[in-house]
């Protein structure tokens, strides 16, 4: 087995190890950030992490009535002009919690009398030593170069912080169930002829695609098309399912690769309006879904388990995105653990 796909198979027991490590310490975040009552969240960050950034931004925004802005890390350090952050909660996310540019935005956030928040796998890192609270990701070592682990795991951090800033204990309870749901998302994509080797197939000899997600799965949609990039080298653009619309799909023509990713929720029925109009223009899309509904309508179903709230979806359905990239990685000639041209930690200033 590959060092990437163990690695992909061990993000069951990493969920359930965050969790039980840091059940009572988010609490004690999340009192002493409601005590500073914030504003609002700046979060800086890079990669992988800036797609789990883009899932913070909607869970605190829907359900922490918190708006959520990534940061331009380039102000700070190579135009040396910082933006207000007055009353911001400033949080870092970052698996090795090393690079210059989130560690400048943190320390300005400090300097302008914010709250400041780290997350990543590093708790003696140079993030994390900037900032007033750390929430570690125990995820252990991470060797594969392309993350796997630390990122379902920093999903699972914001999704932890966001009702313990609100006190609602019917959404802690239902994140018990997450690394649950990881493992039977594994499961039902293990073998040698699974959907996703089967979905692999179906891209392989692709030049392009999109991957397209709305909502919460907007992020799933930024991780999958990241992955599908450094590992298989396939040139996939991530969009928003509204911003598709809004001219992109014009693109789309007979055999155009696309990939949809549909879990139940607000936006499924008008994901699936989507998926029609897709075939209308003649692509034969790669679904990613909990939904019978949404799997009807692909080329290449891959099925995720049913069952998952909306809001918890993308820790799982990222999963499914994973094996894609993994398999469409040997279905085009490639190594998952020696990407080309890219390194473990990548320090930008």
């Amino acid at each position: 087995m590959s060092q990437l796909l163990a690695e992909i198979h061990e993000q069951p027991g990493v969920l359930r190890r965050l969790l039980a490590a840091e059940r009572a310490h988010v609490r004690e975040i999340a009192a002493r950030v409601r005590a500073y009552d914030p504003r609002y969240a700046v979060i800086a960050a890079r990669g992988t992490s800036d797609n789990a950034a883009r899932y913070a931004q909607y869970v605190l925004g829907a359900h922490n009535r918190l708006s959520a802005v990534l940061s331009t890390p380039s102000l700070f350090t190579r135009y040396h002009s910082p933006p207000r952050m007055d009353g911001a909660l400033v949080i870092g996310i970052s698996q090795s919690g090393a690079s210059p540019d989130l560690l400048a935005v943190l320390a300005e956030g400090k300097r302008q009398g914010c709250r400041t928040l780290t997350l990543t796998n590093v708790p003696d890192s140079p993030l994390a030593a900037i900032a007033d609270d750390v929430l570690a990701l125990h995820a252990g070592e991470e060797r594969s170069i392309a993350a796997t682990k630390t990122f379902t795991a920093q999903l699972l951090a914001v999704a932890m912080l966001s009702p313990a800033l609100s006190g609602d204990e019917a959404r802690l309870a239902e994140l018990e169930r997450v690394p649950e749901w990881a493992a039977q998302a594994l499961a039902a994509l293990a073998g040698p002829d699974n959907a996703a080797v089967r979905a692999a197939r179906h891209l392989a000899h692709a030049d392009h695609c999109v991957v397209i997600g709305r909502g919460y799965n907007y992020a799933t949609a930024h991780e999958t098309a990241i992955k599908s990039k450094e590992l298989a080298l396939l040139a996939a653009e991530p969009y928003s399912a509204a911003d598709f619309l809004h001219g992109p799909i014009a693109l789309i023509e007979h055999g155009f690769p696309v990939v949809v990713i549909n879990m139940s929720g607000q936006v499924a029925a008008e994901m699936d309006d989507l998926l029609v109009e897709l075939w209308r223009r003649g692509a034969q899309p790669v679904v990613i879904s909990d939904r019978a509904e949404s799997l009807a309508l692909a080329a290449a179903p891959i099925p995720v388990p049913a069952g998952i709230p909306e809001w918890l979806s993308p820790i799982v359905a990222i999963i499914a995105g994973q094996l894609l990239a993994y398999h469409l990685t040997f279905a085009r000639g490639y190594d998952p653990d020696r990407p080309r041209g890219i390194q473990k930690v990548t320090l930008t200033t």
